[in-house]
């Protein structure tokens, strides 16, 4: 469970709702009409925007904010080095078992066709295929969401603008202006809350969560290769660890 999304989101609503009890009550922020419009709006929007089978997978794309695991790429490059000594010394039939133990079906299958005997080109051709729609997974995920955080601000203007224009047409009581104008102003503040703290922050958590996972295929990818070629462990070892920063650099020994 990612603690940082829940801190900041309940942590912003506190910041919101207690500025807000300082100078009033929390019921005067509160306006049905405006929030059918920005919500609907928003919603709506989207619809049009994006094929009904992506904006359906929102549910499935927001728990991946609060709910995240990845193993650290130092696992990983430590794991394939392991992996490469095996074949090294007992062929790439020995690495066989490692198939099984593994949780990762990209580095399984990765593996199952190296013990095949799979051409390295073949091998190489269909990894990177799986990540260009592993990318177009995730990038459909986090432009959904800034979409969603373009439109929201954009339709709590819409309601600020029927707002002021049932205003305008009611001056001839000048009692019911101020009330009005207050209602009408509600919608661009629950649109620019909705943008800021809710979607456009999720958008940028679930683009990094792309990129390491990326990452992650990507240092499994060369490892394989460097398998299926028979490079030195050690070889494979100071490659991959470039993806690492300094402080985090994997050691083996032959």
């Amino acid at each position: 469970m990612d603690l940082a999304s829940i801190i900041g989101i309940f942590s912003g609503i506190g910041f919101v709702c207690i500025t807000i009890l300082l100078g009033s009550g929390l019921g005067l922020f509160w306006n049905l009409p405006s929030v059918m419009i920005v919500v609907g709006g928003t919603f709506a929007a989207t619809l049009i925007a994006y094929p009904l089978a992506d904006f359906l997978s929102i549910i499935k794309v927001t728990m991946k904010v609060f709910l995240f695991k990845i193993e650290k790429p130092a696992d990983i490059i430590a794991n394939l080095v392991e992996i490469s000594n095996k074949a090294r010394k007992g062929g790439l039939l020995s690495i066989e078992g490692d198939i099984a133990d593994t949780s990762d079906p990209y580095l399984a299958k990765a593996l199952q066709m190296t013990v095949d005997g799979v051409k390295t080109a073949d091998i190489a051709a269909v990894m990177q295929k799986k990540m260009t729609l592993i990318k177009k997974e995730h990038k459909t995920g986090y432009s959904l969401y800034s979409t969603m955080g373009a439109f929201a601000p954009a339709f709590g203007m819409v309601g600020t603008l029927i707002g002021l224009v049932q205003m305008l047409a009611n001056l001839d009581d000048p009692s019911t202006i101020g009330p009005k104008m207050a209602v009408a102003m509600i919608t661009t503040f629950y649109g620019s809350v909705m943008a800021n703290l809710f979607f456009l922050p999720m958008a940028n958590k679930l683009e990094g969560r792309s990129g390491e996972e990326i990452a992650n295929m990507t240092i499994i990818y060369e490892g394989v290769i460097s398998i299926r070629e028979g490079e030195h462990p050690r070889l494979m070892e100071d490659k991959l660890n470039v993806y690492l920063g300094e402080g985090a650099k994997t050691t083996s020994e032959d």
